[in-house]
């Protein structure tokens, strides 16, 4: 997914590539041992820019969305957006989903990318 942000480098849009790795778990016993996965059912930040009051309280709005629709991705993304654009303003951008990659261009301080409850992955992020 690509964003195009014509015009907005000059006030502070920067570029991130991702692509999911997979890596939000470990063999039992950590890195080197064990045959069985742990797999982590916290909130795991991968990459974020914002600040720290900011972070804590997107991850607790995604992590709420995701558990209520655990069923639905798109349901939670839509949750997610509509709190986001309430809460800071419009031109907030959702992806929630599994093994996906991503290139965005988006404001200064407005990224997040996480993991919940596994393999889901969230990205937020602010272009306008």
């Amino acid at each position: 997914m690509m964003v195009e942000s014509s015009g907005v480098a000059a006030q502070g849009v920067t570029d991130i590539q991702e692509t999911d790795p997979g890596t939000n778990y470990h063999p039992a016993g950590g890195p080197g041992g064990g045959s069985k996965p742990t797999v982590y059912s916290f909130p795991m930040v991968r990459e974020s820019d914002m600040g720290a009051e900011m972070q804590q309280e997107v991850v607790e709005l995604c992590g709420i969305a995701c558990e209520r629709h655990a069923s639905n991705n798109e349901n939670a993304a839509k949750a997610i957006k509509e709190e986001m654009d309430r809460k800071y303003g419009n031109s907030w951008h959702v992806v929630v989903g599994e093994g996906f990659g991503f290139e965005v261009s988006y404001e200064v301080s407005t990224l997040l990318y996480m993991f919940f409850a596994g393999n889901l992955a969230v990205c937020v992020w602010k272009c306008s």
